[in-house]
C-alpha cells in the first residue's frame, strides 16, 4: 500500500507539473515528486537521487507502462528462457512494448530478438498489477504486465547479442534463479496451467 501511494504521489506530481502554470503550485508539485521519490528509495534500497531521475524523466499525464511477456513451451513440455544482462538472473522474454507495436506484436518481436525463436501468440494468459505480483525491486513507474502463451512457428534463428546472455529450456521442476522484477515463480506457475489447460480463462488483478 505505501508503495502504491508514493507511486500516486508521483502521479499527481507529474500530472501537475504538466497542467499547472501558477509558479506556486509548480513548486509545490515539484517538493511532492522529491518526496514521492524518497519514499520509493525507502522501499526499494536504491538511492533517492537515482529515483528522482526516474520520476523527473516522465512527461505529460502519468500512465502505466506496459510489460509484455511470453511463454513458449516445447514439445517435452520446457519453458524458454533467457538469461538477462541487467542482472545475470533469468526471466521469460519479453519486455516493454513500443509505441506502434501491438501488446501481440511486441511479445513476438521481444522473443525473436531475445531469444531466436520464432513464435505465435496463441492466447492472453494475464493482464497483472506488477505491485500485486510480489516483484522486485520496486519500480517508480506503475506497470501492468501482459502474459501471452505462445507457440513456436519455425526454426530458430540468432538472436540479438545487445539483448540477453544467452537462452534454454528448462523442466518445471529445474527452473534457473529467477529475474524477480520480470518474472516471479507464481507467475510461471500460471503459465504452466495455461499450458496444460488451454480453456482457463485470462486472469487479471
Amino acid at each position: 500500500m505505501v508503495k502504491q501511494a508514493a507511486v500516486r504521489l508521483a502521479a499527481l506530481a507529474q500530472a501537475g507539473l504538466t497542467y499547472s502554470q501558477n509558479d506556486f503550485d509548480l513548486d509545490r508539485y515539484k517538493q511532492v515528486r522529491e518526496l514521492a521519490a524518497d519514499i520509493l528509495a525507502t522501499i526499494a534500497g536504491r538511492p533517492a537521487a537515482e529515483l528522482r531521475l526516474e520520476i523527473a524523466a516522465g512527461t505529460g499525464y502519468s500512465t502505466p507502462k506496459v510489460d509484455v511477456r511470453a511463454a513458449v513451451f516445447n514439445q517435452d513440455e520446457e519453458l524458454l528462457m533467457v538469461r538477462e544482462r541487467a542482472d545475470g538472473l533469468w526471466s521469460v522474454p519479453g519486455g516493454w512494448a513500443d509505441p506502434g507495436d501491438s501488446p501481440a506484436d511486441a511479445v513476438v518481436r521481444e522473443v525473436l530478438e531475445e531469444a531466436g525463436v520464432p513464435v505465435e501468440v496463441t492466447k492472453v494468459i494475464s493482464i497483472w498489477d506488477r505491485d500485486r505480483q510480489g516483484h522486485s525491486p520496486a519500480l517508480a513507474v506503475a506497470v501492468y504486465k501482459i502474459f501471452f502463451l505462445c507457440s513456436v512457428s519455425g526454426p530458430s534463428v540468432e538472436a540479438s547479442a545487445l539483448e540477453t546472455l544467452g537462452s534454454g529450456w528448462f523442466g518445471f521442476d529445474a527452473l534457473p534463479s529467477l529475474s524477480l522484477g520480470r518474472v516471479t515463480a507464481n507467475e510461471i506457475r500460471r503459465a504452466v496451467a495455461h499450458f496444460r489447460d488451454p480453456s482457463l480463462p485470462t486472469e487479471w488483478d
